[in-house]
């Protein structure tokens, strides 16, 4: 992206100074996302003399679907909480918003990133395998129904996070990801590590989030990762694959819509 598209990143703050931004920042609405089957709003954050960029989920621009509950904005946060409590980091750092324009919703740190790059690019650069991997065990935990290849998103540090977690933590298998080029192969220790961290006490900021059953659920996947860590096969069945499996790659400023 070219640099004078590059919207301001929130890079250069500390975490806890980052963090402040997001849960007290003053928004204001940019523009819409293109793409997204739910309201995704693009927002700037302006606190004293602080300023960054995030996106912003509302629960009220959330259409109903057969297969989830309402707040799929709170399962984005329950999937940044996750990441952070297994120590993995692939999720960018994303909050609860009470007071938003349009209402209570998730509030995401914006990832300044290369967005010719999606998952099947990724996969071409042996660099960044170990790192792909890690996200692929932690949507095994987080049962990801939705990981398209846009949503894995390449920072100007090499690093890949994972966006658009909102269809995560059902309690019925629900996996459904482009990412099976690793299936058979152990899961990386990392992943593992962190599922037994998880079995030893879930954080209350992630228990919060997620009714009986679904806390429930995720912990019978950590516990069943462990007795058998490897990537699992897809099944012979079309829904194992999102669609489209790539969405939302090319990104700038122009693609911005206006709300009517």
């Amino acid at each position: 992206m070219p640099e004078n598209e590059r919207p301001p990143g929130t890079a250069h703050l500390s975490r806890p100074a980052h963090r402040e931004l997001l849960l007290e920042g003053e928004l204001e609405v940019m523009g819409r996302m293109p793409w997204s089957s739910n309201i995704t709003l693009l927002v700037t954050l302006r606190c004293g003399e602080e300023i960054g960029r995030a996106v912003y989920k509302p629960g009220s621009g959330e259409r109903d679907l057969w297969d989830f509950p309402d707040g799929l904005y709170r399962r984005e946060v329950a999937a940044f909480e996750l990441s952070n409590a297994l120590g993995l980091g692939v999720v960018p750092e994303t909050v609860l918003r009470p007071d938003g324009p349009y209402g209570e919703g998730s509030l995401q740190a914006f990832v300044d990133a290369d967005f010719e790059q999606h998952y099947f690019t990724l996969l071409e650069k042996p660099e960044l395998g170990e790192q792909l991997r890690v996200i692929a065990g932690y949507d095994l935990l987080a049962n990801n129904a939705d990981r398209k290849g846009g949503h894995l998103l390449l920072d100007p540090t090499g690093r890949i996070l994972g966006i658009d977690n909102g269809l995560c933590f059902h309690p019925a298998p629900k996996l459904r990801t482009v990412m099976w080029d690793f299936a058979g192969e152990e899961v990386p220790s990392a992943v593992q590590l962190g599922a037994r961290t998880l079995l030893d006490g879930v954080p209350e900021s992630l228990a919060e989030l997620l009714v009986p059953v679904e806390l429930e659920a995720l912990l019978e996947r950590a516990a069943d990762l462990l007795d058998r860590p490897v990537f699992p096969e897809p099944l012979d069945d079309h829904r194992c694959y999102p669609w489209p499996l790539v969405c939302g790659v090319r990104w700038t400023l122009k693609n911005l819509t206006t709300l009517r």
